[in-house]
Formats: C-alpha cells, sequence, structure tokens
C-alpha cells in the first residue's frame, strides 16, 4: 500500500514529465458538490481557478479543469454572452475546459433517467443544455476535448423495485440523450457509482452500456474512488469481484479483483479520474454516500494510483489505449480547509504527472 508524505516528496522530485499526453486537469465542482446547505459554504469558481493555476510541481501545472454546468459555478442557463465570459476567465489562468458535468438530478432540475415520461422531459432538457455548453465552448476556442457526463440520477434502491423493467427505462432515456449529444457534435459518458441505481456495480453498469449500444456517443467514466467500491461489491454484494474473506493486505487477490473490473468497463471507458480511495463511503451535503475520495498521500489510502491508473491507461497488450485526451483529478466533498490549501493541489498534481509519465505518452 502507498506510503504517506514521502512518497508524495519522491514523486514530486521525479516529475520532469517524460509525456505530453494525456493532459491533466482538476475539478473545478469540489468546491460545489457536497457543499451548501447542511455542510460547508461553496468555494467560488474564481477561487477554484486560482487554485488550480497555482499548483506548480517542477515546472509542470495543470492544463485545465473540469466544469459542474450549476449555479454558483455554472448557470445551465449561461447565455452566450456569459459563456464568452466563462472563457475569457478561464483563459487568463492559462487553462482550457475538458469535461462537463450536465446536471440530470432532480435537485438540479433534472429527473430520474428511470422515471416517468415527465421525469425523462427533465432529464434529458438538462442534457440538451449541457451539450449546448459544451458545444459553445469548443467553438469559442477554450474546450479542446472531453465528453459531456450524466448518470442515472436514481438510487440503487429505487431501481430494485424493478431491476429488469428500470434498466430497459434508464437505456431509453440514455439512447435519447445520444441523439441529442449526436446533434451537438458531442459524446457522452455515464459515471457508474454505488449511488446510482442501475449503475452500481461492474456488471449493472456493462449490462446498461450494451443495452444502450451507442458505444460511438455512449461511454463509461471511470472514476478510481468510485470504481474501487465496485470491486468491493457495496450495494451490489452478489457482483462482488474479490472474495467475500478478502482482506486489504492481501495484494494477489486485490489485483485479481481489479484487472476483472478494469477487463470489463475499460473497453468502455471514454473518460478518466485520478482518485485514492480508503475503502469507505461518504456522503455531504445534498450528495447520497458514494466512494471517499482522499488525498493522493492518505495514510489509509487502498489504491497504489499510478500503479492501478495503468490498469486503465493501457490496453490489454500494455500499451497506452489513447482513449481519452485528458485525465482529470477529483476531489469531491473534500473539507474546504484541505480545498483551500495549495499543498493539497502540488501534492495531487505530482501524482497526476507521475500517473502520466508512467502511462502517457507523445
Amino acid at each position: 500500500m502507498p506510503s504517506a508524505w514521502g512518497c508524495l516528496r519522491e514523486l514530486q522530485d521525479m516529475t520532469n514529465s517524460r509525456n505530453q499526453f494525456p493532459k491533466l486537469h482538476n475539478a473545478a465542482w469540489p468546491g460545489v458538490v457536497g457543499k451548501g446547505e447542511g455542510s460547508e459554504p461553496p468555494i467560488g469558481l474564481d477561487t477554484m481557478l486560482d487554485l488550480t493555476a497555482a499548483a506548480e510541481v517542477n515546472g509542470q501545472r495543470f492544463d485545465g479543469v473540469d466544469l459542474f454546468l450549476f449555479d454558483p459555478h455554472v448557470s445551465i442557463d449561461s447565455t452566450d454572452a456569459q459563456l464568452e465570459e466563462l472563457a475569457k476567465r478561464v483563459k487568463s489562468h492559462g487553462l482550457v475546459v475538458g469535461s462537463v458535468v450536465a446536471p440530470v438530478w432532480p435537485p438540479t432540475g433534472g429527473g430520474s433517467a428511470m422515471g416517468d415520461d415527465a421525469a425523462q422531459r427533465q432529464f434529458l432538457a438538462q442534457v440538451k443544455k449541457g451539450c449546448r455548453i459544451a458545444r459553445a465552448l469548443r467553438q469559442i476556442g477554450i474546450r479542446p476535448y472531453g465528453v459531456v457526463r450524466i448518470d442515472s440520477a436514481c438510487s440503487p434502491t429505487e431501481w430494485a423495485a424493478s431491476p429488469k423493467a428500470n434498466t430497459q427505462r434508464i437505456a431509453d432515456t440514455f439512447r435519447k440523450a445520444c441523439d441529442i449529444a449526436e446533434e451537438f457534435g458531442e459524446r457522452l459518458a455515464a459515471e457508474g457509482e454505488i449511488c446510482w441505481g442501475g449503475m452500481h456495480s461492474t456488471q449493472h453498469m456493462v449490462e446498461v452500456l450494451q443495452t444502450v449500444n451507442r458505444p460511438k456517443t455512449l461511454g463509461f467514466q471511470a472514476d478510481m474512488a468510485h470504481t474501487l467500491l465496485f470491486m468491493m461489491g457495496h450495494n451490489a454484494p452478489e457482483d462482488r469481484l474479490v472474495p467475500a474473506d478478502f482482506r486489504w493486505d492481501d495484494a494477489a487477490a486485490f489485483a485479481a479483483g481489479y484487472k476483472r473490473l478494469t477487463d470489463a468497463l475499460r473497453p468502455w471507458t471514454i473518460d478518466f479520474h485520478v482518485a485514492q480511495n480508503n475503502g469507505e463511503v461518504f456522503g455531504s451535503g445534498s450528495h447520497d454516500k458514494t466512494g471517499r475520495h482522499c488525498l493522493p498521500n492518505a495514510p489509509d489510502g487502498k489504491l497504489d494510483v499510478v500503479k492501478y491508473a495503468g490498469y486503465w491507461l493501457r490496453d490489454a497488450n500494455g500499451q497506452p489505449n489513447k482513449a481519452f485526451q485528458h485525465i482529470c483529478w477529483d476531489g469531491c466533498m473534500f473539507p474546504n480547509e484541505t480545498l483551500m490549501n495549495p499543498r493539497t493541489w502540488n501534492d495531487i498534481l505530482a501524482m497526476m504527472v507521475a500517473v502520466r509519465d508512467a502511462h502517457g505518452w507523445n
């Protein structure tokens, strides 16, 4: 298992980057997700841009940011003029925009992907608005790559009331979302997490993707923290990929389970989050409990991040798969004190550069 600060200092000493791709992004939404009522106050987008742009390790910096299309960061109803201004703000920090998250959930104006016709219309309306913003940012010239992220916007408990019918309904909604994305020249990535119904295990996620069957338009968004809990069978014990008596110190069983996980989902993966997880679930504010994101140097982190990122970034023959042009760090639901500490972002950047050096390309 990874060590703590010593490991990060060693990484920082080694980050004379050998590869130019994938580009390195930071997620801006940790300033919003899990914040607000019942939690800490949000951190504004400009502050998140400042923190991202200020991070530096041996001359290496973040290349861009991924965005959540929701207030107070970026309104899903932004005008063209507001998007032009957003692009100027991002560019002034020496950054670009990559992937964007459509606010498809009921509390953010969307609806359940397995809901009734009204809920489906709300879900698709948010996808359309998200794709419109994504295309506009691409046309402005600030967004050279990336996807529009979605999920099922419903819980595993709700889904379990009628699994087959609900998976079919989710697939129907996602197919209609693909039609919308294609109109805007965009691709969609479905982020599997243990908190999203029909997408809460490796098996269920693959079933949805296969049922939709639009691989050129809909792929998988893999987050190392969330998918680790897929392996453990949280919310779907029948789909666990390690033995029921698994111990964290059993490196062989861990590697075998992780290989099963990535062999199933890597062929679908078009967007990727580097992350650390301690094997626990966590939720704050209005966000459901899901894989806990930890700092890269967390002493209780279960992932050798650089090693296991390679399971996603390299194909079955061990070659870089070049399936996406950028990778992103997701520090979702970190405390504000952690987010506001410049050391946080230098340590994260060091880990990101190490991942690129190990598994990237030119």
